[in-house]
């Protein structure tokens, strides 16, 4: 026999929690990973060359997508790293390749990146 049953969570009440669960991630993430830190900086640098050089809306469609796409992908190596080292704390080779992988997805959307901000600022520089 049930005697006490706790109230079931609205779909609204649910997705604020999930909300305040991201931006918590998002928080430690920023707080602390060096390389989320630098690229916060380059963010930061980029958002007020968009507004130096007034780049077009298309081109802040490509930067706010190139940025989010990186800080993503590295929310996402960090998350991959943590689990690796949490499931296997000593070198094993299967989890150093793992860990190199994810890294390399950072690295080609960085480069992304890097040619998305070279296409919009060179011109306006040069």
């Amino acid at each position: 026999m049930k005697l006490y049953s706790m109230p079931k969570e609205t779909f609204l009440q649910n997705r604020v929690k999930s909300v305040g669960f991201a931006l918590r991630g998002a928080l430690l993430l920023v707080r602390t990973e060096p390389s989320i830190k630098i690229q916060v900086f380059i963010t930061i640098l980029m958002t007020g060359a968009g507004f130096y050089y007034e780049i077009s809306s298309i081109e802040w469609i490509l930067q706010v997508l190139a940025i989010s796409l990186v800080l993503g992908i590295e929310g996402a190596n960090t998350a991959i790293e943590k689990l690796c080292d949490f499931v296997h704390p000593g070198f094993e080779k299967r989890i150093g390749f793992i860990k190199d992988v994810s890294a390399g997805a950072v690295m080609l959307v960085s480069i992304g990146a890097v040619i998305v901000g070279l296409i919009i600022y060179l011109p306006k520089i040069f």
